[in-house]
């Protein structure tokens, strides 16, 4: 939601499917290019605590504004669009983490960069990981790894975990769910298999969707071949973001997909 007239917005979510919009629209565009460039300033949806899903333990996730890629199950749409985020200074995202820090040790959790897409935003992405590690934190990187590329090895080290997204692995079928070509995914995971960086891989099962067995099969051998994954998170199609779509307008596709 847009906060109101004279308002500062809450970093602070009550939850992830909270719908936010247009809390970044007064920023100047040679601004937002700039933020891009050097990862001094991020635009945020939000921070969320309490996570359990998203990494070891418990965890503070921050979710990032901005993502090419239009799924067709995807809970944030709010999140597609970088001026929906909040302006937030790499300072102050780590100021709000730090009041964390003793927490999250103590519960063996930790941080999570989502999205949106974290690695379009990928400068400010490696600051705040190396911030937060930096602090003793233990940081995991939420990805489709589409932009993977732009992360040198150096930048590879601010990240202890990444999960991987990985929508689906027959080309064809992969772009009809997401707009996308899955080739780039495909290579960030076997460099970072490559790399020995650990993996969470993260499907989500449609029915009628992504549970071909055959296309199943093809993630599952890919994933077991990789040599780094830990984990494997097969997550459950929900409801919770569809009215997110009808509030922005869109042509939600799975409607009548029993959750």
């Amino acid at each position: 939601m847009a906060p109101e007239a004279g308002a500062s917005p809450s970093l602070v979510a009550r939850s992830p499917y909270e719908l936010r919009v247009a809390l970044g629209k007064d920023v100047p565009e040679s601004d937002v290019r700039t933020a891009l460039a050097t990862g001094d300033m991020g635009f945020l949806h939000s921070f969320t605590t309490g996570s359990t899903v998203d990494g070891p333990g418990v965890r503070v996730v921050a979710w990032t504004t901005g993502c090419q890629w239009r799924c067709l199950y995807c809970h944030n749409p709010d999140t597609w669009t970088m001026s929906n985020g909040i302006p937030v200074t790499v300072a102050r995202a780590t100021e709000h983490l730090r009041k964390y820090r003793h927490g999250l040790k103590s519960m063996g959790g930790g941080f999570t960069l989502s999205g949106g897409e974290a690695l379009m935003q990928h400068r400010f992405a490696v600051k705040l990981l190396s911030a937060a590690r930096g602090m003793g934190i233990h940081t995991a990187l939420d990805t489709n790894g589409h932009y993977g590329d732009r992360l040198t090895d150096d930048d590879l080290t601010s990240i202890d975990l990444v999960l991987l997204d990985l929508k689906g692995f027959d080309a064809e079928r992969h772009r009809r769910l997401t707009g996308m070509d899955n080739g780039a995914t495909l290579a960030f995971a076997r460099r970072l298999g490559q790399a020995l960086k650990p993996i969470w891989v993260r499907y989500v099962l449609v029915p009628g969707l992504t549970d071909d067995p055959e296309d199943v099969g093809a993630v599952a051998r890919f994933a077991g071949g990789l040599g780094s994954v830990e984990r494997v998170d097969v997550l459950p199609f929900h409801q919770m973001g569809q009215f997110k779509w009808t509030q922005l307008g869109l042509n939600y596709a799975l409607a009548g997909v029993a959750p």
